[in-house]
């Protein structure tokens, strides 16, 4: 901070200030003609909508897919206090093991589909 109150400093930034404003009439002018002329032309940097848009959709995809299974898990969780004639729950058991199964092939895919995107 000492050093950009040193009296250097500042004839250096009165110099380049100086120097702006002699050229900044020339810009101007520059500028305006080539508003006249309707030669402006302006380049903008925006996202890429369709690859924001397929982000979104695999955030999406991934979320509905996580409350599906957690319904599965909790639902086949209430089924095991109700028996069945054999005297264990196999219904609850069958949605247990399809949302184990179905959970893991999720975080594989994740897995896969991720590394596949950085490679």
């Amino acid at each position: 901070m000492r050093k950009s109150l040193s009296p250097a400093h500042f004839f250096g930034a009165l110099l380049e200030a100086k120097e702006l404003a002699e050229k900044m009439p020339a810009r101007i002018n520059r500028i305006l003609e080539t508003v006249a002329a309707n030669e402006l032309k302006l380049n903008v940097d925006a996202l890429d909508e369709k690859l924001l848009m397929e982000g979104f959709q695999k955030v999406a995809n991934r979320i509905t897919m996580g409350l599906v299974l957690a319904a599965l898990i909790v639902g086949a969780s209430m089924l095991m206090r109700v028996g069945s004639a054999a005297g264990h729950p196999a219904p609850a058991l069958v949605l247990f093991l399809a949302a184990a199964g179905a959970g893991t092939a999720l975080v594989v895919s994740i897995f896969l589909s991720d590394r596949k995107r950085k490679g």
